[in-house]
């Protein structure tokens, strides 16, 4: 049996009680939230409620599910990010394995110009007026094209196909007769999966979070994406009575929604965060094949 010395030991519990804060830190304010959307404001105002729930009310989510635009930028929400995220792919996929090539012509060229805008873009006005020449405004296309890939994804990508797609690979299947478009389809989009995963799942996350662009670009609240929804609900207290409690036609009293603005802050956070909660789990393990495996072992 092998024996540890007391350097072994005292990395050992170091290691472990600095693994147990990390998750304290990061497992509490989860929990936190989720208990406060569901105490009773006063006890979460004058703080006995500091983890587990106390007087549970579901008083929070009512008023949130009642606001019928919650509906709909839950449904627009939905479609920017399939819809943004499968572009993402279209256009990433192609352009970081053409990048990764060694034949490609004027490949450092490209490299530099990609790496430039990196750094430096247009501005908001420029890209404005780019939108509204283009006829973007008031579309879902102001939201899912702009930003559509970065820099960032392009050379991730770029590295995980070199690493991924060996020469010696494209170099046998062109020998065999196949186009540069039947191996990227046929053999490198196969063993991608993992970078593939990965890269839409980040851009889904940011299509998801994203608001400051329906803020810009969109005027019609039937195009408002959920985060913008939710802004309306936090910041301009949008939710009523008569809006938020189905047409009852009982106003509630100012201190009634001074009382319950924290059940609805608190409970809007749940509805933005539970969707990407529950989907994360499932896709966390591309991350480390995204970055450490290759069809080709040493």
């Amino acid at each position: 049996m092998k024996k540890f010395s007391l350097s072994d030991k005292t990395f050992d519990i170091v290691n472990t009680i600095g693994v147990f804060l990390i998750t304290l830190i990061v497992v509490y304010p989860l929990i936190f939230v989720i208990s406060a959307s569901i105490s009773d404001p006063s006890a979460v105002n004058t703080g006995r409620m500091w983890l587990w729930p106390v007087d549970i009310t579901f008083e929070g989510f009512k008023k949130v599910f009642a606001y019928d635009a919650i509906w709909t930028g839950y449904k627009n929400t939905i479609i920017y990010t399939l819809v943004g995220t499968l572009i993402h792919l279209f256009v990433l996929l192609p352009c970081a394995y053409a990048l990764s090539r060694k034949e490609m012509m004027a490949k450092k060229v490209i490299l530099w110009i990609v790496l430039f805008t990196m750094l430096f873009n247009g501005g908001l006005i420029p890209t404005y007026l780019v939108i509204k020449s283009l006829g973007m405004l008031d579309t879902m296309w102001a939201i899912v094209i702009p930003n559509v890939v970065g820099a960032w994804s392009i050379l991730v990508a770029k590295a995980f196909f070199e690493q991924t797609i060996p020469d010696q690979l494209v170099e046998a299947s062109k020998i065999d007769g196949a186009s540069d478009y039947l191996i990227f389809r046929k053999i490198v989009l196969p063993l991608s999966l993992p970078i593939i995963a990965v890269m839409a799942l980040f851009h889904a996350v940011a299509l998801w979070n994203q608001y400051f662009n329906a803020l810009i670009y969109l005027s019609d609240d039937k195009l408002f994406p959920l985060q913008l929804i939710l802004r309306q609900i936090l910041v301009l207290n949008e939710i009523d009575a008569s809006g938020a409690g189905g047409g009852g036609g009982i106003t509630e009293s100012f201190i009634d929604q001074v009382k319950t603005a924290s059940l609805i802050k608190y409970a809007v956070i749940i509805v933005s965060a539970l969707p990407l909660l529950i989907v994360y789990p499932f896709l966390q393990r591309f991350f480390v094949k995204g970055v450490l495996i290759g069809s080709v072992k040493e």
